[in-house]
């Protein structure tokens, strides 16, 4: 028994010495099409005078961003809260979900430096009777021309966004959304750049 113990700790080690060898070597690094990501996150928040549950069945499904950003919105791929679901806005994905949460992303396009950019919707409880819808931006801005267009760039999502929270908190409330202003020279996609 002794031996059969000693050959195993033996057959380990060195399995764990041939294991050690190959994760250390590494394969030649495969150059990044952005080499000097900077990835930043705009979290924002609001509290809702309603229960989670009642907030998200209001404010909470993957199209609903067309009424509370005030923007066309269709499925055009999937169902409406399936994973893998396109819409219509900036043909954006939806990658990631639970209950109260989902998370979606955008593809990548021919035409402008791809900048991982990430969305994530959540109603979080608070009490009983209240929560807090919390919308989170992840994006690379490093493709930006400097540091003041970095700064613009994200104080304008952070206007919009915030915006956007708060018409969800309204109409997840019980109001009505008052008219939308108008949209200057078009419709552009929201976001400026066509990635919001």
């Amino acid at each position: 028994m002794w031996n059969l113990f000693m050959k195993t700790i033996a057959g380990c080690a060195v399995a764990a010495a041939c294991f050690t060898s190959i994760a250390g070597a590494q394969a030649p690094a495969v150059p990044y099409a952005i080499p000097n990501p900077t990835y930043v996150s705009i979290p924002m928040e609001v509290t809702v005078n309603r229960p989670a549950a009642e907030v998200w069945k209001r404010v909470g499904k993957f199209c609903d961003i067309g009424e509370w950003l005030r923007i066309p919105c269709t499925i055009v791929a999937g169902k409406d809260g399936e994973f893998g679901a396109v819409r219509s806005v900036a043909s954006e994905v939806l990658v990631g979900k639970t209950e109260l949460s989902y998370t979606y992303t955008q593809p990548v396009r021919t035409d402008r430096p791809y900048i991982l950019y990430h969305g994530t919707v959540e109603a979080k409880p608070v009490t009983a009777t209240t929560s807090k819808l919390v919308y989170t931006l992840v994006y690379d801005n490093s493709t930006l021309a400097d540091d003041a267009a970095r700064e613009r760039d994200r104080a304008q999502r952070t206007a919009q966004f915030t915006q956007a929270l708060q018409n969800m908190k309204i109409l997840a409330e019980g109001g009505t959304l008052p008219p939308a202003p108008p949209r200057g020279g078009g419709a552009a996609q929201p976001g400026g750049r066509g990635q919001r």
